[in-house]
C-alpha cells in the first residue's frame, strides 16, 4: 500500500515538473516577441523596431524664432475706391458699353440713356443766345445815345439790366444741361460716365429700362488701394503698432503669401467679440485679390534665438508636454537596445517647424532627442502600461 501511494506521488511531481517546464517553454517565444519593456520613466526599442517606426534621433537646437500672433480678417476696398454710376438725369437705357470685370477709365462713357426732357432746355438755351445777341446791341446803342445826351440816363440803365438778366437765365440753363450730361446741340441722348478709375463689379441694369437718380447702373470697384481689416484679441493688442508687417494667406488659397503694414489700430471692441480692429494697406503685388475675400494673417513682432525642437518633437500626455530623450545609462549596445525617457517641457514661440522649449528636467549635455516617432514612442508606452 505504501509503495502504490508512493509511486503515485512521484508520479503527480514528475506530471507538475513537465506541465511547468511544457508551460515555460510555451512562454518564452511570446517574452522575446513583446514590442517593449516598459521600464519606470521610459522604455526600450529594439534597433529593429525603432527602424519599423521610423526612428530619427537630433538634438536641442539653437534656433533664430520670430514670435507671431495669429489672426483672422477680410480684404476690403476704402469707400472712396468704390463707385455706383446713377444718372444724373432720369430716362430709357439706351445702350452699355462695359461688362462685369471689364477695367475702365475715369470719365469713360459706360452707357448710355434716352431723356426727351433735355430738347426744352437746349431749345430755352438757343433762344436765350439770340436774344442776349439784341439785348447787347440795344445796350450798346443806348449807351452811345446817352453818352451824346440824345436819350435819359434810364433807358441805358434798362437796356443792362435786361442784357445781365438774359445772361444769368442762360447759365442757369447751360449749368443744368451740363450737370445732367447733356450739351448745347439738340439730343436727347445723355452719356453716363464713371467718376473713377476701377473695374466693373456689377451692371444692374439693361438695355430699355427705366432709370432715375437713384438707380445704379454700374458698381466699380479700384482694388489699387486694398485694405486689410483684422480682429486682434485684448490680450494680443499691446503687442500691435503702426509700421508693423503683416504676412498673410487667403483662406481659400493658401498657397501664395502676400504682405500688408498696419496704419491704425482700433479704440474700441467690436460688440462682444472683445476684439480691437486692425487696419493694414496691402503693399507689393495685389494679382488675385479682391473686395471681401477671407485671410489668415501672421503678425510678425519679435526674433530671438532659443533652444528649439521639431513640432514633431513634442507629445502631449495627460495635458502635459514632453520630448523623448535616449537613456544612455539604460541603453545595452551589446543587446542593441535603446532606452528612452520622458522629459516634461513648456512650449514656447512656433516658428518655421520649430517650436522653442524650457526644459522642466534635467538631461545630460548634448543628449540625443526623438525628432521623429515620438508619437509611436509614447502610444506604445502607454499600451505597455495598461498590460502590465
Amino acid at each position: 500500500m505504501f509503495k502504490f501511494i508512493s509511486s503515485f506521488f512521484f508520479s503527480v511531481v514528475i506530471a507538475t515538473l513537465i506541465s511547468c517546464d511544457t508551460h515555460k517553454k510555451n512562454k518564452e517565444p511570446e517574452a522575446e516577441t513583446t514590442a517593449i519593456a516598459h521600464e519606470g520613466e521610459g522604455l526600450s526599442l529594439t534597433a529593429d523596431q525603432a527602424q519599423a517606426i521610423g526612428l530619427q534621433l537630433g538634438s536641442i537646437e539653437h534656433k533664430e524664432l520670430v514670435n507671431t500672433i495669429k489672426a483672422t480678417g477680410m480684404l476690403t476696398v476704402p469707400n472712396e475706391n468704390k463707385a455706383f454710376i446713377t444718372p444724373l438725369s432720369g430716362g430709357v437705357v439706351r445702350t452699355l458699353t462695359v461688362r462685369p470685370g471689364s477695367f475702365v477709365k475715369k470719365g469713360q462713357v459706360l452707357a448710355t440713356i434716352t431723356n426727351p426732357g433735355l430738347i426744352p432746355l437746349q431749345q430755352q438755351l438757343q433762344q436765350l443766345d439770340a436774344q442776349i445777341q439784341l439785348a447787347t446791341i440795344e445796350t450798346k446803342r443806348q449807351e452811345e445815345l446817352y453818352k451824346g445826351n440824345a436819350a435819359p440816363l434810364k433807358n441805358y440803365q434798362r437796356a443792362e439790366t435786361e442784357l445781365k438778366t438774359l445772361k444769368s437765365q442762360r447759365a442757369g440753363i447751360q449749368q443744368q444741361l451740363t450737370l445732367m450730361g447733356g450739351s448745347r446741340q439738340f439730343s436727347a441722348v445723355l452719356p453716363i460716365r464713371t467718376p473713377i478709375s476701377g473695374t466693373v463689379s456689377k451692371v444692374i441694369v439693361q438695355i430699355g429700362s427705366n432709370v432715375d437718380v437713384t438707380s445704379p447702373i454700374a458698381e466699380v470697384v479700384n482694388n489699387s488701394q486694398l485694405h486689410l481689416d483684422l480682429s486682434v484679441y485684448e490680450k494680443d493688442l499691446a503687442h500691435i503698432q503702426k509700421g508693423q508687417t503683416i504676412h498673410f494667406t487667403l483662406t481659400n488659397n493658401p498657397g501664395k503669401e502676400y504682405d500688408a503694414v498696419i496704419f491704425s489700430i482700433g479704440t474700441a471692441f467690436e460688440g462682444d467679440t472683445k476684439s480691437i480692429p486692425i487696419h493694414a494697406s496691402v503693399t507689393g503685388n495685389k494679382a488675385g485679390l479682391i473686395d471681401g475675400m477671407g485671410v489668415t494673417a501672421t503678425v510678425s513682432l519679435s526674433q530671438q534665438t532659443a533652444p528649439a525642437v521639431p513640432e514633431a518633437a513634442i507629445i502631449n500626455y495627460q495635458g502635459k508636454d514632453y520630448i523623448f530623450i535616449v537613456d544612455e545609462t539604460k541603453t545595452d549596445t551589446t543587446k542593441k537596445n535603446i532606452h528612452f525617457k520622458m522629459i516634461p517641457i513648456a512650449k514656447g514661440i512656433v516658428d518655421v517647424g520649430y517650436t522653442q522649449v524650457t526644459l522642466l528636467g534635467e538631461i545630460p549635455s548634448g543628449a540625443r532627442v526623438v525628432t521623429k516617432g515620438a508619437f509611436f514612442i509614447l502610444a506604445k508606452m502607454t499600451n505597455t502600461g495598461d498590460e502590465h
